[in-house]
């Protein structure tokens, strides 16, 4: 139970920077695209901004909460968070230039790669910073499946997805 604990912590900036994106629809004025023909027109600029401030802002509480049982070196918060938040888009935005590629429309379900994206970006961007065993990537795969079930069914019935999964 304490590893799955270190686990989830260690991910909070990967989760944190998958779910600002979406808040850029209240952005006053004109979110420009990356690129729509390759990656749809919900991937923005912005989007990816928000994601690298939210993932390196908890990095930043992490180190100052400097839990004992953390298992990253959050010192190094203002590189760290980055490369989480920076992973975690890289991993969706491949997701997507794949499914524009094979011709899935943006928006239709292509479970599991639409829950877990971010997730594998992430891991990557931690490798950097954290040696994990196998067995915490399949805990971290499996965990974070579920647990982006559920969120984005709350962020769908508050009005900030367009699509409840």
């Amino acid at each position: 139970m304490q590893r799955l604990l270190q686990l989830i912590y260690l991910m909070l900036p990967v989760y944190a920077a998958n779910m600002a994106p979406p808040f850029v629809r209240y952005w006053p004025g004109r979110v420009r695209p990356i690129s729509e023909r390759w990656l749809g027109s919900h991937k923005t600029w912005l989007g990816y901004a928000f994601a690298v401030v939210a993932a390196t802002a908890v990095t930043l509480l992490q180190w100052r909460l400097d839990w004992s049982g953390g298992i990253a070196d959050y010192a190094q918060w203002a590189r760290f968070g980055p490369a989480c938040g920076l992973g975690a888009m890289l991993g969706d935005s491949a997701k997507s230039l794949l499914k524009r590629r094979l011709g899935i429309p943006p928006g239709q379900r292509w479970v599991p790669a639409d829950q877990l994206d971010f997730v594998l970006g992430g891991l990557l961007a931690l490798a950097f910073w954290v040696e994990l065993r196998w067995l915490d990537v399949v805990l971290v795969l499996a965990l974070s499946f579920a647990a982006t079930l559920l969120v984005n069914q709350i962020a769908y019935a508050i009005g900030v997805k367009n699509v409840p999964w």
